[in-house]
């Protein structure tokens, strides 16, 4: 694909030049270390748009949605965990919600977002005040526009990621070289949230729809896409948090008002389906994101893109997440850093719902390169798989170019619904129809075979919240909707109740087997549900032996592998362990935020660490 360089310098705070791909994946790399002042920069269209790439450069990598935002920060719920053993310096920590101020994966991420927010700053300082924004040709003023808007999404993402992950973050909306606190304190979220959603109002006036820009690849902010990000931090700002003052998870009297603002926004999406609709096949919605478009109805409305094969630019995702690929295979090496919740399997219509097995890694991929199933407390995310890219064993590249999906349609669908069932205190015939528009898809074939949609209001909420767990598994959303819900403690109960009951083999897992036995089998890279179904399992197809108790037996059949199932899970590796348990360390009012990483706090003495810590 043809690529073109364009070079210039943004600033003396280190944009430097940058390398523009203008294919599949628009990212950029440096290639130099030259700088110059505003006055060149923001007075050419063509340098304003390679600051504003600079920007967009925050999000990528591996201290921003390539990696550690993306795969850890959102971890763990009742859908993944992180793989491994407890560390409370490492990304276990993060996952058992046991993470120190000294935790190695905090401090980067978290350095590189306030780096975005500098860099953001900046755009929004020099675009509107110059002389090409203010008195050029009209075509040049609304790219300058919409370059001024993008730059106020950005911040606002920015802002939005630290605030759900540390809360009462130190705000500042001017570049530092024009402030004269260089050291602020922490500041009360719900005024950085009425600030960025007063942006993000400006901003998506400013912005074009996606069919407007010529360039669209899913990769920048358009009007949808910042209408969308606008909603989600809305119900964010309405919903629970963990306060500084109280210590307690509480929200406040006004909340409506935010919930409006989501349904708005969401319906305007929503009356627009040129521009965003559904993805008739899920799965294909996952294989854009490893390079090949296969989504015409942009129901990807924002990806954070990955390329270059650096850890500035690409991706880890599908090397360390993803489904398991042992490196002799013709593959080589790949996934299983994250593993699903046992429970979460049987979450899902096991025949019916197509969702299951496009998100979890049910089987892995031997040195034989066959796939085999995996124990069930092996299971990994399956979203990101290496064999969807063009990588295979004569790599040895850590970085595949996947791209992290950031918003989709879904979401607008589901959050229209949620917000709607809160304003009228119950669900309107409009929400019905978005929450059975995710259904649907997910149960093709058997769309009149969804489940029943409740009509009350708490009915209609809870039918959400199991659809959201279901819908979006595996991209770092369940861990913030819990939380925003005020959830996340009464669902980590049931999480446990339910894995002993898995663990007993009692109640709803009455059925579910001790023990399945299974030979390899080629692997056909076929849709994700007749993958799974081919599987080689004795006693048939895997929608019937995972679901009958089977021979009971420690003892495999002539030609088959024993494959521990509910045998594999016990109390401690499972449930309440202080190495592999679920969510061990979490404490309600207390853990639902990091804490502030301690190299942080020693630079700007004026920030308090946050409660618990």
């Amino acid at each position: 694909m043809k690529k073109i360089k364009y070079q210039i310098a943004f600033l003396v705070v280190a944009i430097g030049a940058i390398t523009l791909t203008p294919s599949c994946k628009k990212v950029l790399d440096y290639e130099s270390d030259s700088s110059s002042s505003e006055a060149t920069v923001f007075e050419s269209t063509t340098y304003t748009n390679s600051a504003l790439i600079g920007v967009y450069n925050r999000l990528c990598g591996d201290n921003g949605y390539g990696s550690r935002i993306s795969t850890l920060f959102g971890i763990t719920a009742d859908d993944f965990k992180t793989s491994g053993s407890y560390a409370s310096s490492d990304r276990r920590g993060l996952s058992m919600y046991g993470a120190s101020s000294d935790n190695t994966d905090l401090i980067n991420p978290f350095a590189q977002l306030y780096s975005g927010i500098e860099r953001a700053n900046l755009c929004i300082k020099f675009i509107p005040a110059s002389t090409i924004y203010q008195s050029g040709s009209a075509s040049d003023q609304a790219l300058m526009k919409r370059y001024y808007g993008e730059a106020l999404a950005l911040r606002a993402q920015f802002y939005f990621e630290l605030i759900r992950n540390w809360g009462d973050v130190p705000q500042r909306f001017v570049p530092a070289a024009y402030t004269d606190n260089l050291f602020p304190a922490n500041a009360d979220r719900d005024q950085t949230y009425d600030q960025i959603l007063a942006d993000l109002k400006l901003a998506e006036d400013l912005v074009p729809w996606r069919s407007a820009v010529a360039d669209y690849g899913s990769f920048r902010f358009t009007k949808g896409a910042i209408k969308g990000l606008r909603a989600r931090i809305a119900l964010a700002r309405g919903g629970y948090s963990l306060r500084s003052k109280s210590h307690l998870m509480e929200r406040n009297p006004d909340y409506l008002k935010y919930y409006q603002i989501a349904l708005d926004e969401c319906k305007d999406i929503m009356d627009n389906p040129t521009q965003h609709s559904l993805n008739p096949v899920y799965e294909n919605v996952f294989k854009t994101l490893h390079g090949t478009r296969i989504d015409d109805a942009h129901e990807l409305m924002f990806e954070v893109a990955a390329f270059g094969s650096n850890a500035s630019t690409d991706s880890k995702l599908g090397y360390y997440n993803g489904i398991r690929f042992n490196a002799a295979s013709t593959y080589g090496s790949g996934g299983g850093g994250m593993n699903a919740i046992p429970t979460y399997f049987y979450e899902f219509d096991p025949i019916k719902d197509c969702r299951r097995d496009v998100t979890i890694g049910v089987f892995e991929i031997t040195a034989n390169s066959k796939k085999l199933i995996n124990t069930l407390n092996n299971f990994t995310d399956a979203k990101f798989r290496k064999s969807w890219t063009a990588f295979n064993g004569s790599s040895s590249s850590q970085n595949f170019a996947i791209n992290w999906p950031l918003l989709r349609f879904a979401d607008v669908l589901l959050m229209y619904a949620e917000a709607a069932n809160e304003i009228n205190n119950g669900p309107t015939p409009e929400a019905v129809e978005a929450l059975q528009r995710v259904q649907k898809r997910a149960y093709a074939g058997y769309e009149n075979s969804i489940p029943a949609t409740p009509t009350d209001k708490a009915g209609f909420f809870n039918a959400l919240v199991k659809e959201r767990l279901l819908e979006f598994g595996g991209e770092a959303m369940r861990k913030y909707d819990l939380i925003r819900w005020n959830l996340i403690d009464s669902k980590f109960t049931e999480t446990r109740t339910k894995l002993r009951q898995l663990i007993n083999g009692e109640g709803a897992y009455a059925n579910v087997p001790l023990y399945v036995y299974a030979k390899e089998s080629n692997y056909n890279l076929t849709p994700s549900v007749t993958e799974v179904a081919s599987l080689d399992l004795y006693g048939g197809a895997p929608s019937t032996v995972l679901f009958a108790p089977g021979l009971g037996s420690s003892t495999a059949p002539t030609g088959y592998t024993l494959k521990n199932w509910r045998k594999a899970l016990t109390e401690d590796n499972a449930v309440t362990g202080i190495s592999t348990g679920f969510a061990t360390y979490f404490e309600a009012n207390k853990k639902e935020l990091f804490p502030y990483p301690k190299t942080a706090l020693n630079e700007n003495p004026n920030m308090v660490q946050n409660y618990g810590y």
